[in-house]
C-alpha cells in the first residue's frame, strides 16, 4: 500500500515567510539586465595634480548619445554612449558630451589606439579629433593651461591618467528624463574650483538617479565636493542596494606621454599629505589638529579594491556591453523616446546645487529619504 504525500498545513505567518524566501531567491538569480552608467574617477596627474591631488570625475552613460557635444538623445543600437564632463573654458559651456572611445583615446575606433604614444602623437590625435568633431563648439575653445583644463581634457584622457569606472544600473526612463533636463537647461558655465566643480556636476546627475543621496559634507571636505567623496557615497549606496549591481573597473593609463598618475585624495587628506598643513600648524595648531582628527575619523576610506577588473581599448565590454539590453532598443522605441526637438541643440546645462524641487527622475531602487551622512 503506497502512501499519498501530503502538503503540511502552514500558518499564514509561516506561509508569508516561505513566499518571501522564494521571492528573494528568485531575484537573487536574476542577472543585471538594466541599462548602465559609470562614475569615472580620474587620477590627478602632472604638476597641478601634485598641488591639487583631488583629480577629476566624469560620468559615462551607456544609453545616452549626442547629436553634437551639447545636445543629448537616447542611443541607437550599437552606439557606445557618451561621457559627460565639466571643465573650465569650454567655450562658455557648463558641460560637454564626448563619445566614450574619443574621450579615452582621441580616436574613433578601438583598433586605432596606440599601445604607446609620445606627447607629439597625443597632440596630433587630439587636433585631428577636434577638427573633425568639435567645430560645433566654435573658435573660442581654450586648449587648457597649468591651473585648469581646456578642450584637450575632453579627448584622450587615458594618455594623462588612470581611470576607475564605478559601473551601476540605470533605466531607460531615467536616462530619458536626464536628457530632457540637460537639453532644457541653460548650458552656461559658472565653474568654480571650490563650489561648482566637476564633482558638483556629477553630484547633480547622480541625484537625478538617486534623489537626495549626494550632498556636500562638512567632514571630511569642508563643504566642498571632491571626486573621491562622491565615489565614496556611491559605494555606500551600492552596499545598501545590491540591485544596483555596482562593479569597479580599471582603465589603465597609456604610457609614453606622461609620468604615471597618482591616487585621488580628499580635502583634509590633501592638506595633510601634500605638506600644506605645515604653515597651518605654525599659524594655528588647533586648526591643524582639527584637520588631522577630521582625516582620521572621516577621511580614511578606501574606494579602489586591490584587484579591479582590468580593461583596455580592445576590451571595454564590461563597461559598454549592451548585449543584455539592446534587445529592448528597437527603432520604434528610439523614435518614441527621442521626439523631434525644435531647439537649436546648444543648450542644456544644469546647476549643480540642490534646488529642493521634486526629483527629475524616478528612483531605480527603494532608497530611504533623509540625510545621507554616515
Amino acid at each position: 500500500m503506497t502512501r499519498t504525500p501530503t502538503i503540511p498545513n502552514l500558518s499564514p505567518r509561516t506561509g508569508r515567510f516561505v513566499l518571501l524566501l522564494l521571492l528573494v531567491a528568485l531575484f537573487a538569480c536574476v542577472p543585471c539586465l538594466s541599462a548602465q552608467a559609470a562614475l569615472l574617477l580620474e587620477e590627478p596627474y602632472g604638476a597641478f595634480g601634485h598641488l591639487n591631488p583631488t583629480g577629476h570625475a566624469a560620468l559615462y552613460l551607456e544609453h545616452v548619445c549626442a547629436d553634437d557635444p551639447t545636445h543629448l538623445r537616447l542611443c541607437h543600437p550599437d552606439e557606445p554612449g557618451i561621457v559627460l564632463s565639466r571643465y573650465k573654458d569650454m567655450a562658455g559651456y557648463d558641460w560637454v558630451a564626448i563619445p566614450l572611445i574619443p574621450y579615452l583615446y582621441a580616436v574613433e575606433r578601438p583598433d586605432q589606439v596606440p599601445l604607446r604614444a609620445d606627447a607629439l602623437t597625443v597632440s596630433a590625435l587630439r587636433d585631428r579629433y577636434r577638427e573633425a568633431h568639435l567645430g560645433e563648439l566654435g573658435d573660442m575653445l581654450h586648449p587648457g593651461g597649468f591651473f585648469h583644463g581646456g578642450w584637450k581634457e575632453l579627448t584622450g584622457a587615458s594618455y594623462n591618467r588612470r581611470i576607475y569606472a564605478f559601473r551601476f544600473n540605470t533605466t531607460r526612463q531615467q536616462d530619458a528624463r536626464l536628457i530632457a533636463a540637460l537639453n532644457a537647461g541653460s548650458n552656461q558655465s559658472h565653474f568654480s574650483l571650490l563650489f561648482n566643480n566637476c564633482a558638483d556636476f556629477d553630484r547633480f546627475v547622480l541625484n537625478n538617479y538617486f534623489p537626495g543621496q549626494f550632498r556636500r559634507a562638512v567632514f571630511p571636505d569642508l563643504w566642498m565636493t571632491t571626486p573621491k567623496y562622491v565615489t565614496h557615497r556611491l559605494l555606500l549606496l551600492s552596499k545598501k542596494h545590491p540591485e544596483m549591481c555596482l562593479e569597479i573597473l580599471e582603465i589603465p593609463q597609456i604610457p609614453g606621454s606622461r609620468s604615471n598618475s597618482h591616487l585621488n585624495h580628499g580635502i583634509a587628506e590633501s592638506l595633510l599629505k601634500s605638506g600644506y598643513v605645515l604653515p597651518i600648524v605654525v599659524l594655528n595648531p588647533y586648526v591643524a589638529g582639527g584637520l588631522l582628527a577630521d582625516y582620521l575619523v572621516e577621511g580614511r576610506y578606501h574606494i579602489v579594491p586591490r584587484h579591479p577588473i582590468l580593461l583596455d581599448s580592445e576590451n571595454l565590454a564590461p563597461l559598454t556591453d549592451q548585449s543584455l539590453t539592446d534587445s529592448a532598443l528597437t527603432p520604434s522605441t528610439i523614435a518614441t523616446d527621442n521626439p523631434v526637438d525644435s531647439s537649436n541643440g546648444m543648450n542644456g546645462a544644469a546647476n549643480s546645487e540642490d534646488t529642493g524641487s521634486e526629483p527629475l527622475l524616478p528612483k531605480p531602487v527603494a532608497i530611504e529619504s533623509g540625510t545621507n551622512h554616515e
